[in-house]
């Protein structure tokens, strides 16, 4: 989660391909679908170039748990997932690529991650002090672009993930 530098700002999701892809999905797993129709699309990160670091390694399969503030989602109007429910990931340029699903979360203050969840995100070294810095840097960077103060007390969706969509990235 390092900064992201000069990088470009996230483009917004191609939402017309998110409907295609959710379509495709959905046809080829209707059970899926129908035990969880709501589904967001979104991209990991605050930049270009991040969104597009944190779905390389989620295509690479090191990645399968991911962070993010309740506030977060409440700021831009999403419900926090629930288990079961889809993402449509979209990169850094608003292309929809990947559908996950939530298989875990739990909500916690920024000093509840353990090891296990920061090697489960897979970012930068895996470790949980890796984790814990870039986080935080994180964090403060995104809570003072919406107008706020981050704390260690703000509570976190901790989320793990498989990829579902489409076959030739999907988890086995």
């Amino acid at each position: 989660m390092s900064a992201p530098g000069s990088s470009q700002p996230v483009a917004p999701p191609d939402l017309e391909a998110a409907a295609e892809l959710w379509r495709a999905y959905a046809a080829a797993r209707p059970e899926a679908v129908a035990a969880s129709p709501e589904h967001t699309v979104e991209h990991f990160g605050d930049s270009e170039r991040l969104a597009d670091a944190l779905l390389d390694i989620v295509l690479r399969g090191r990645k399968r748990a991911t962070a993010e503030l309740v506030a977060d989602f409440l700021a831009r109007g999403d419900d926090v997932p629930r288990i079961g429910s889809h993402w449509i990931a979209c990169d850094g340029r608003g292309v929809p690529t990947i559908i996950i699903r939530s298989v875990e979360l739990r909500v916690g203050p920024f000093g509840s991650a353990d090891a296990a969840f920061a090697a489960d995100e897979g970012e930068d070294d895996g470790s949980l002090g890796s984790w814990r810095r870039e986080h935080r840097r994180y964090w403060q960077r995104t809570a003072a672009a919406r107008g706020a103060e981050w704390s260690e007390d703000d509570e976190i969706v901790f989320e793990r993930f498989r990829v579902v969509w489409p076959p030739e990235h999907a988890d086995a």
